[in-house]
């Protein structure tokens, strides 16, 4: 087997994921792609991401705006591991077919027993509340939560849920029929009703984005083609690392490999694996530095991180395995960023990194400052060094 090493999957990782200079993306959509999907759990994380990967400058918030909500040509999307993603419309079928209808099937099983439990009906009535609420939204165009529950009552319904716990209370159902009609590709999260940062969605049908609905793909060819949109952004990785990506069995994983045929390649003692025909070595990169946002693709991009993240893993990440802002370099993680309450951007770099780094490295704080203006972005998740950072 080839062996490829540490510092040759830094320079891919930094070429096929659009943070190295020269191969930045030329718009939100090729930035997306360039990483299959964008984390979307927090909703500023997709934007920070994309002006990651756009050059100098960054794509603005007006730039992907008009993507997500004008062109249409990104859509948000529940996929992996039930977490939300904004993704080109292009890939969603695959998506939709590998990991979300499974995402649907589960959810749909949980609900119907919470509702059951609460004595409101069965799996037909909530079936039923799915198909007025599908109504109501074709006949409005677009809507919140709010204005649907308005045309149907039945989504005001409410349910207790781990009566007698800290963490429990009464919850209305609005969400999860909201939910799952999402997730079985009928309609999709609009614009927010605040700004770029807020998680208060309008819903539209998926026909606003996809005219024809969503289209129907077979589950294995799907799964296979997302194991090769995987290995051509993230490769080589591992069977574990590809495992946890997209949250399938082991069974599953195995099938879509077997379909895929991937080559075997050393990572210094483990095997890992390409896609046939991409074991060539990577270019030499000139030296290139990014501040990421929390849960940026690339960092959520493998479950065997020490090749990138070295032994910074306790002040970046938060006790559920959510990584916060970082700080890169040449591929590899050297610091941790977040914003002071003025909203300055501020940093704390946690190891050596060399004298013209450190320059380029404050001026690209400066510029991420400028960037953000007046905007206030605190991570959804947060983190050790990010908590210690904003103050």
């Amino acid at each position: 087997m080839r062996n490829i090493s540490v510092e040759e999957r830094r320079a891919r990782l930094g070429r096929r994921h659009r943070l190295a200079a020269g191969a930045q993306a030329a718009g939100p959509v090729e930035a997306a792609e360039a990483v299959v999907a964008l984390h979307a759990t927090d909703p500023a994380t997709v934007f920070l991401s994309v002006a990651a990967r756009t050059g100098p400058a960054g794509a603005a918030v007006e730039d992907v705006e008009k993507a997500l909500y004008a062109d249409r040509s990104l859509l948000r999307m529940l996929a992996m591991r039930r977490t939300m993603f904004v993704v080109p419309t292009a890939t969603a079928p695959v998506l939709q077919a590998s990991c979300t209808l499974a995402v649907a099937a589960q959810q749909r099983r949980r609900y119907t027993q919470l509702i059951e439990a609460a004595g409101l009906g069965d799996g037909a009535w909530l079936k039923d509340v799915e198909e007025s609420t599908a109504r109501a939204l074709a006949a409005r165009g677009e809507a919140t939560g709010a204005e649907l529950a308005a045309d149907e009552p039945r989504l005001r319904s409410r349910v207790t849920r781990a009566e007698g716990k800290s963490y429990g209370g009464d919850q209305n159902i609005t969400t999860w029929v909201l939910l799952l009609l999402a997730a079985d590709g009928r309609i999709v999260r609009g614009r927010p009703r605040g700004s770029w940062t807020s998680t208060q969605w309008r819903w539209a049908p998926v026909e606003s984005w996809l005219p024809s609905g969503m289209p129907e793909q077979p589950v294995e060819a799907a799964r296979a083609e997302l194991v090769r949109r995987w290995l051509a952004a993230f490769g080589p990785g591992t069977v574990t690392d590809l495992r946890w990506w997209t949250g399938w069995t082991a069974r599953d994983v195995k099938a879509a490999l077997t379909r895929v045929r991937p080559v075997e390649v050393d990572l210094d003692g483990q095997t890992g694996l390409v896609l046939p025909g991409d074991d060539e070595p990577t270019p030499v990169l000139d030296p290139w530095v990014s501040f990421l946002p929390a849960l940026d693709p690339t960092a959520m991009g493998w479950s065997e991180r020490s090749w990138y993240l070295g032994a910074h893993r306790s002040a970046l990440f938060d006790r559920s395995g959510n990584i916060g802002p970082t700080v890169w370099a040449d591929g590899r993680v050297v610091g941790g960023w977040a914003q002071r309450r003025d909203g300055e951007v501020t940093y704390r770099l946690l190891e050596d990194v060399g004298a013209e780094a450190a320059r380029a490295i404050e001026d690209h704080a400066a510029r991420l400052d400028t960037w953000l203006g007046p905007a206030r972005v605190v991570p959804r998740f947060r983190t050790p060094l990010e908590k210690e950072l904003a103050g």
